[in-house]
């Protein structure tokens, strides 16, 4: 239609005296804010469509509350800390959230991270204790409790093994959903963690816990302020070796089409905004529920720039998340998500 549009020629026509040139009037649709919210072809921010990302910290000291540097206005937060959090949210609205812990020690076998006593695994109990029906998601990886900083097992000449790392995957989303977790979310980006986690959930007693996958996981330099907030910047190397090219878009499909076939219920694209164009790829070729997490870099910039005057932050966070429902996404992982909902900003 689009393609006819541009290439027809106006058609003429004639009036008493003259031939008069017609052309698309797309003014006609843009003249009041009634029409334009009338014609509006992308639905509004749902208070549903929004998750909050939380980062509990296991410490002694309860009123522990730090702000994470590089992401204004986000904190690392005690138990307590976060049971205070988390009530102001909901009495704004939140209905979900997803939790990434911050372990008191670290170790090369993550030990920290499927502990039946682990910060995580405490969190949930707390939180579904307190609001049975808030929405709990975990996000399930070792980095932050690995002494290394990778996400999986890691070898003396820097090798992560991705076969040894399925295990410590699987136990770790086990006692996530046996704390009380509604759903887990796998971001290691392991070669068939979504198939070890789904049959260690289902011999566990646990299968109706469904899985989100990160399965479109690209090795992003938008991280960065993440890597402060969850202490899991890796001691040596990197991540190119299990995270996505961000060169490649066909390979999106490859890895969504590998976590479905393996179990996966719902999938996560992250970055989001520098990466709609695999949102909307991904949402083109897939039935399933699909999450764009707006990552801390994507956040930091718009808040940074908003603070210095720049731009006006509101509606530039307001427009960054349209964009991602207009790309496909049926939910977004928001830093923002406390904002929108205190300033009434989601239906």
């Amino acid at each position: 239609m689009l393609h006819r549009l541009a290439t027809h020629r106006p058609a003429k026509r004639r009036t008493k005296d003259k031939a008069m040139t017609t052309f698309h009037r797309g003014r006609r649709l843009r003249a009041t804010p009634e029409l334009r919210t009338l014609v509006r072809e992308t639905a509004p921010l749902l208070v549903e469509d929004c998750i909050m990302p939380y980062f509990v910290v296991e410490t002694a000291d309860k009123g522990f509350r730090k702000e994470i540097g590089s992401m204004p206005g986000q904190y690392q937060l005690s138990l307590a800390e976060l049971e205070k959090q988390v009530e102001k949210a909901v009495d704004t609205g939140l209905k979900s959230l997803i939790l990434f812990g911050i372990p008191e020690t670290k170790d090369e076998k993550a030990s920290g991270a499927y502990a039946e006593d682990g910060i995580v695994q405490q969190a949930v109990r707390l939180i579904k204790h307190r609001w049975p029906k808030l929405y709990v998601i975990t996000d399930v990886c070792l980095c932050e409790y690995m002494s290394h900083g990778h996400c999986g097992v890691l070898m003396p000449d820097g090798e992560v093994l991705n076969d040894a790392t399925l295990p410590l995957l699987a136990q770790t989303a086990v006692s996530h959903a046996a704390a009380g977790a509604d759903m887990v979310a796998p971001s290691d980006m392991m070669d068939g963690r979504v198939a070890a986690i789904r049959e260690a959930l289902d011999e566990g007693g646990l299968a109706t816990t469904p899985i989100m996958s990160y399965a479109v996981k690209y090795a992003s330099a938008y991280y960065g302020p993440f890597r402060e907030a969850a202490e899991s910047a890796p001691a040596c190397g990197d991540r190119k070796s299990y995270q996505m090219d961000p060169a490649n878009a066909r390979e999106a499909l490859l890895e969504a089409f590998a976590d479905l076939e393996e179990g996966a219920d719902a999938l996560i694209v992250k970055p989001a905004g520098p990466y709609s164009d695999i949102i909307r790829t991904v949402r083109d070729n897939t039935s399933v529920p699909l999450c764009a997490y707006q990552v801390s870099g994507e956040y930091s910039m718009i808040r940074a720039a908003g603070l210095n005057g720049w731009i006006d932050e509101r509606a530039v966070m307001m427009e960054s998340l349209t964009g991602l429902k207009r790309a496909g996404a049926d939910m977004i992982i928001t830093y923002f998500t406390e904002t929108i909902l205190r300033e009434g900003l989601a239906r």
